[in-house]
């Protein structure tokens, strides 16, 4: 590898994808493939405990799927700023922090950039969502000092960071051809942030761009929340959630919550917690149900489910129509189904809590909804329909313009140094 030229390199380390651009100095951004031909990877690491070895992305999903012994973290990013980031869990019998598990995908990150470049980066710009964690300043402050320890970790020397719906604002303003105040809405999988903000071919140049951000605010739901209240209402229902036992009480919810949030499902699979839902058989009045919520824990079945969850989502969503969940793996024959009114019902209070922050960045900006000339969209989960219906009902004959779901952050990471 060469000398290191000027430039660049931005990453989007997200809670369900991630992506990396690299700019020189005045150039233009361009996404570098994390995998194949692909521009992004899904943030998950599968320990291999066979071969030993480790996947990233959509391998790792695969291996875990096709029923490989192994250990799948998903939701990464989730950790960052939680008391469990220190803590060791044993990866292929040898403990492991979840800070050294962020910093192993990030690694793979500037290996595949170094090969993409030909040569090591150095310089990065790391997106941060608005809060890592709401209402508490000192977390918040902890999980961006963790995110810069696991940069530094992997060789990165000039680290800096930036708002992730800002980033996306600079990448978007390279297609404006007039001054403009946008509004920039980055859905994730773990927070949505919206950004008030002027662009135009005036404004690009400026190296101080802090006086054009009018606004900006953010709340922890994205679409690892969305997935999360699909499954407990579409999925677990058929594990138990919900049910009522012999004296008419519900079973203890606690496990189906667990088993509805990715990062936290490979702790029911310890012999304790599955020992603990063994005991919860008094609770139950159909024993069948309770048979699936153990051979689900058992079997180590619960990403499956996740991983199901989300791509009904998604099919309900692209298509308008409804999508079925093959869960035969659990039973035979069983299956669940999503509709397009049950996706708008049961996330209705969730994209009710987001709009409404969309629209106190607007006020917070001193401004109309009608005001602004553009809601930008960016983040894999503003993409789900009825959240852009939820948002076009806030903002009336605004223009709704879709941008670089997956890739715009990290475009605009790159450009923000």
């Amino acid at each position: 590898m060469g000398l290191a030229p000027p430039g660049t390199l931005g990453i989007d380390f997200g809670t369900s994808n991630s992506a990396v651009s690299w700019a020189a100095p005045g150039g233009t951004a361009r996404l570098i493939p994390l995998e194949d031909a692909a521009l992004a990877m899904p943030t998950a690491v599968f320990f291999n405990s066979e071969d030993l070895r480790t996947h990233f992305g959509r391998d790792a999903v695969a291996q875990y799927l096709e029923g490989t012994e192994g250990r799948l973290m998903r939701s990464l990013k989730s950790l960052l700023g939680s008391p469990l980031l220190l803590e060791t869990t044993e990866v292929n019998h040898r403990p492991m922090s979840f800070q050294d598990i962020i910093a192993t995908f990030l690694a793979t990150l500037r290996e595949r950039a170094t090969q993409a470049l030909g040569h090591a980066p150095t310089r990065v710009v790391m997106g941060r969502p608005v809060h890592f964690v709401d209402d508490d300043a000192a977390r918040d402050a902890q999980a961006q000092s963790s995110l810069l320890q696991a940069a530094q970790a992997v060789g990165f020397t000039d680290v800096s960071f930036q708002l992730e719906p800002i980033a996306a604002a600079l990448d978007y303003e390279r297609r404006l051809s007039k001054e403009s105040t946008v509004l920039v809405v980055d859905v994730g999988g773990g927070t949505s942030d919206f950004t008030v903000v002027r662009l135009g071919p005036q404004r690009m140049h400026q190296g101080n761009r802090q006086e054009d951000v009018l606004a900006t605010s953010g709340v922890h739901i994205g679409g690892t929340d969305f997935d999360q209240k699909l499954s407990l209402e579409t999925v677990m229902p058929l594990l138990g959630y919900g049910h009522l036992g012999p004296q008419r009480r519900e079973v203890p919810s606690r496990v189906f919550f667990e088993l509805s949030t990715w990062h936290l499902i490979h702790w029911l699979y310890q012999p304790r917690a599955i020992a603990q839902a063994q005991a919860l058989w008094t609770n139950y009045a159909d024993p069948t149900l309770h048979q699936r919520l153990i051979k689900v824990l058992q079997q180590r079945l619960g990403h499956h489910l996740a991983h199901d969850v989300e791509l009904a989502k998604i099919r309900c969503s692209e298509s308008s129509g409804d999508a079925e969940l093959d869960l035969s793996y659990v039973a035979p024959k069983l299956q669940a189904a999503m509709t397009v009114n049950a996706l708008e019902e049961h996330l209705h209070t969730l994209l009710a809590r987001t709009v409404a922050c969309a629209r106190e960045c607007v006020q917070a900006a001193g401004l109309r909804s009608q005001a602004v000339d553009a809601v930008y969209l960016t983040g894999g989960s503003s993409a789900l329909r009825p959240f852009q219906a939820a948002l076009q009902a806030a903002f009336p004959g605004v223009p709704l313009v879709e941008g670089d779901l997956f890739g715009g952050v990290a475009s605009g990471l790159a450009y923000s140094a």
